[in-house]
C-alpha cells in the first residue's frame, strides 16, 4: 500500500512542477489560480511523501519520488509545452524509469 502512496506522491509532484509552469505563462487571477494549485499539490506531495515514508526506507522512497517527479514532470513538458525529445533526453528517462524499478525490487 505503500508503494501506492508513494506514486500518487510523485504524480501530485508532477502536477506542482505543472502548476509552476503555468503560472510563469500566465498573468493575474489565471496566475494565482496556478498558483494555489502548486500550493495545493505540492503539499499533497510531500504528505503523501511524509505517510510513506513511515514503512518505506527514505532513502529509497525520496529517490523514486523524485525519479516520478522527473520522469513524469519530462514527458509533461514534452508533451504539453513542446520541450525536445531527442535521443538522448528520451536514453536518460529510460535509464531513471529502469533506476525506480529496480530500487522497488531490491527495497524490502
Amino acid at each position: 500500500m505503500n508503494w501506492i502512496i508513494l506514486i500518487i506522491a510523485g504524480l501530485f509532484e508532477v502536477g506542482f512542477t505543472t502548476c509552476l509552469e503555468k503560472a510563469k505563462e500566465t498573468s493575474g487571477m489565471t496566475a494565482l489560480f496556478w498558483l494555489i494549485g502548486f500550493f495545493i499539490t505540492m503539499s499533497t506531495s510531500l504528505y503523501l511523501l511524509y505517510r510513506a515514508t513511515l514503512t518505506l526506507p527514505m532513502g529509497t522512497a525520496y529517490a523514486v519520488w523524485t525519479g516520478i517527479g522527473a520522469v513524469g514532470t519530462v514527458i509533461v513538458g514534452i508533451v504539453f509545452f513542446k520541450e525536445p525529445a531527442d535521443f538522448w533526453r528520451l536514453f536518460f528517462i529510460v535509464t531513471l524509469i529502469s533506476s525506480i524499478v529496480g530500487l522497488k525490487f531490491v527495497s524490502h
